[in-house]
């Protein structure tokens, strides 16, 4: 007969643990993986420490005060472009809030015209017709590989070489094209206008929300929402009607020349020009790629069904080859308007008066280097962060939901 072997186990008290349990938990890979990171944060939080500790103890005896206390002294100099009113008698602060206008001001024109010209590029670049094809190819290597700085400063030389506002370029009675800028003639100040702006903002939320609406009904219940023709009123029918009910204004003022140069309308300068130019055809080329790699990313058999159910060619781009495309599109696109607003600093090379110019001229007033740079590298990445996060929510909304 077989003896079974009995084996004694001692039971720890509750709450405690015993020694082989201590042992692996402490051996753990866990463990110390966790033991390593909490190390190495420790690390870099003292030598962060040292560092501000040796760079203020260094700045001190040099004589150099540290902090943002020097924000609320008058600035003493003058910003050729401001958004809002500014004056030499501003402080410090206003004059770098009047450079992030400036920044945010020329990022949101070059992302609207790098992202119409990449799509329309990225089209040509899957065109059937080959010359079509070619000029887009031609365009998005010449643009791609020329260094973004250089195109800056190529559109900064031949705007200043354009004729004097004297033989100014007429563009067919809508403005003129000099050295000093583009100007052409605008609607006149109306209060009846800031009210249709309002409404045209309304209407566009309220068509969105509408569209969501469709939308979550349309995955929920198979049912179709027709909401077109509803859009297009509160799109255009609520903006003209809030237009005509503040009078209709519809004054124009346009550009005269007096003097030695123009008087009213409104003036483009060359260097915002040649800064919105240079960004926004070198990120559109760039989009231009991403937007022929989500086009051929949708599967031929896809297209092939929709033109046997006889879509017209629009129908194919709007409800087949978009949809599935912006996939793909979306998540580089966020990358391209997060560099193209990177991209903006490079105003310092033509004078537009954008953030990191004037925050360089706030350095040389007040050799408040450190400050000036921390407020520069804070607000671009709370910028990279917002551009991230609405890409990101875009592309949730455009993303397709497979059940």
């Amino acid at each position: 007969m077989m003896k079974q072997s009995q084996h004694t186990e001692t039971l720890d008290a509750p709450g405690q643990v015993s020694p082989a349990g201590l042992t692996t938990l402490i051996g753990s890979k866990t463990t110390r993986a966790w033991c390593y990171q909490i190390l190495l944060a420790v690390l870099l939080v003292g030598f962060c420490g040292w560092l501000y500790h040796n760079v203020v103890e260094n700045l001190q005896t040099q004589r150099i005060t540290t902090g943002f206390a020097f924000l609320n002294q008058s600035a003493h100099f003058a910003i050729g472009e401001t958004l809002i009113d500014y004056t030499p008698r501003d402080s410090y602060a206003r004059a770098v809030l009047v450079g992030l206008l400036n920044t945010l001001y020329v990022m949101a024109c070059g992302i609207v015209l790098a992202t119409v010209l990449g799509f329309i590029v990225g089209l040509g670049r899957v065109s059937k017709n080959w010359l079509l094809k070619k000029l887009a190819e031609g365009y998005v290597e010449l643009l791609r590989n020329v260094p973004v700085i250089l195109q800056v400063i190529f559109w900064a030389v031949t705007i200043r070489n354009l004729p004097s506002p004297r033989g100014a370029i007429e563009l067919a009675g809508a403005g003129y094209l000099t050295n000093r800028g583009l100007t052409f003639a605008v609607l006149q100040a109306d209060p009846g206008w800031v009210w249709t702006l309002w409404a045209l903002a309304a209407g566009v939320v309220l068509s969105l929300a509408l569209a969501m609406l469709a939308r979550r009904l349309r995955e929920r219940s198979g049912r179709l929402l027709p909401v077109a023709r509803l859009r297009i009123v509160l799109l255009v029918g609520l903006p003209l009607l809030v237009w005509w009910l503040s009078g209709a204004p519809h004054a124009i003022d346009r550009p005269e020349l007096r003097g030695f140069n123009f008087r009213g309308g409104f003036t483009i300068s060359p260097e915002f020009t040649a800064l919105l130019l240079g960004i926004a055809l070198y990120s559109s080329a760039f989009i231009a790629e991403i937007v022929r790699a989500g086009i051929q990313s949708v599967p031929k058999g896809q297209l092939e069904a929709a033109r046997s159910l006889s879509f017209s060619p629009w129908h194919v781009i709007r409800h087949v080859i978009i949809p599935q495309a912006m996939r793909v599109i979306v998540p580089p696109l966020a990358s391209q308007y997060v560099s193209l607003a990177k991209n903006s600093s490079i105003a310092v090379v033509v004078g537009y008066p954008e953030l990191a110019n004037i925050s360089n001229t706030l350095m040389n007033q007040t050799g408040q280097a450190l400050e000036a740079i921390a407020i520069m590298m804070v607000v671009y990445l709370i910028i990279s962060i917002t551009t991230s996060l609405l890409m990101n929510l875009f592309n949730r909304y455009v993303a397709i939901k497979e059940r």
